[in-house]
């Protein structure tokens, strides 16, 4: 494989169209094609746009020249998957695989579609996103919204067998509609979704703390209850790696009940963390619902990281999520513990070109403190 970062001409290329891009998302496209419409719609724009373009093979193959950054610094393999970087796209975004394309293209070590769900789901009324840009974040009440793991799966799978180097997990949560009901319909809602995602995808993420749905987190609130579900979920027979999406808004104590029921059984990873809650200190109108992206997730979930990392070593894979906006940032997430690191509200606060940004930071920070390989940083903090 020709690597960018081995070629000085196509290093320096990169780099000047990395540039670019970020100058004119910045100062074009973000104030006038993005910001100058709600959310909500600039969401589905954004989706019809990848819809698109991802049916024109030379924009793509142009997209990779330019932006795709590749140095073998950041290639790692984690619970026995190989990934030519540790940066992924999490879940909340591509809630029905629709991005796969571009997002191979564009550089991405992987991706995790949905959440998805055992039917399908409207998910919350609208609007789903509100803009904080003070914040850098998003406060986000979508409520699971996706086509059913049925059609998403599928999607997936097909996806992953079309990507160049992107790795595809699919993140499964329980249904939020009028049919839900006590606990064991949920533990049924997630083994009938993990049925259907075993050996078809090269991970799978199971969500057991989205915080905007009708019947909250009830998998994340009783150790109990998380136990009676991954009860039920070891009996399914799957090659592919499980993470569990956890929360942020947990005391150390009641985090670590939960992450000793999970030591127990069938997983391998945990995404460290979902949703801000708490808004303490910010200036957010009271009818604004769902929880905050981003910036207000980033100091908490590397905390999370780093505590989880020093207590259980090994034992799970880590993937940090929450406020990625720096290289500096997911650097400081992997020396915390993250052997992979997720991110989605710089996608829409600094532009596509970021995964480029992010790739090629780190690769920077890993050879000026001496590391040979992306995974030789990951805990050195804890």
């Amino acid at each position: 494989m020709a690597y960018v970062s081995e070629n000085s001409l196509h290093d320096a290329i990169n780099k000047a169209t990395t540039d670019l891009f970020t100058c004119a998302y910045k100062n074009i496209i973000k104030p006038h094609f993005v910001f100058n419409k709600p959310p909500d719609r600039s969401h589905a724009q954004m989706i019809g746009f990848c819809k698109v373009t991802r049916n024109i093979p030379p924009l793509m193959w142009l997209l990779r020249q330019m932006l795709d950054y590749t140095d073998p610094i950041l290639e790692t393999s984690v619970m026995g998957v190989d990934f030519a970087n540790p940066f992924g796209l999490s879940a909340g975004l591509d809630k029905d695989c629709e991005m796969a394309t571009l997002l191979d293209n564009a550089g991405f070590g992987f991706e995790t579609v949905g959440s998805t769900t055992a039917r399908p789901c409207a998910g919350n009324p609208r609007p789903w996103f509100h803009r904080l840009p003070e914040y850098d974040s998003m406060m986000v009440h979508v409520g699971l919204a996706n086509e059913g793991s049925d059609k998403i799966i599928a999607k997936t799978e097909q996806a992953w067998r079309r990507t160049r180097t992107m790795q595809m997990s699919v993140s499964i949560a329980r249904t939020n509609d009028a049919l839900v009901g006590g606990i064991d319909e949920g533990i049924e809602d997630y083994c009938v979704s993990m049925r259907r995602a075993a050996g078809r995808t090269a991970m799978v993420e199971v969500n057991i703390s989205c915080p905007n749905t009708k019947v909250g987190e009830p998998f994340n609130e009783d150790p109990e209850a998380l136990d009676r579900l991954f009860t039920e979920l070891d009996k399914i027979d799957r090659p592919q790696p499980t993470l569990v999406k956890m929360p942020l808004n947990k005391t150390w104590e009641e985090f670590r009940e939960l992450v000793d029921v999970l030591a127990d059984h069938n997983v391998q990873g945990l995404s460290i963390a979902n949703l801000q809650k708490d808004r303490s200190g910010m200036t957010i109108p009271p009818s604004w619902l769902g929880g905050l992206s981003g910036g207000p997730c980033t100091v908490e979930s590397t905390e999370l990281i780093r505590r989880v990392y020093r207590d259980y070593g090994d034992r799970f894979a880590i993937a940090g999520i929450g406020g990625v906006f720096t290289p500096k940032q997911a650097y400081e997430k992997i020396r915390a513990g993250s052997s992979l690191v997720m991110f989605v509200s710089a996608l829409m606060y600094r532009g596509p070109q970021q995964i480029t940004v992010l790739k090629r930071g780190l690769a920077e920070l890993l050879r000026r403190d001496g590391f040979a390989h992306v995974s030789d940083a990951v805990g050195v903090d804890a």
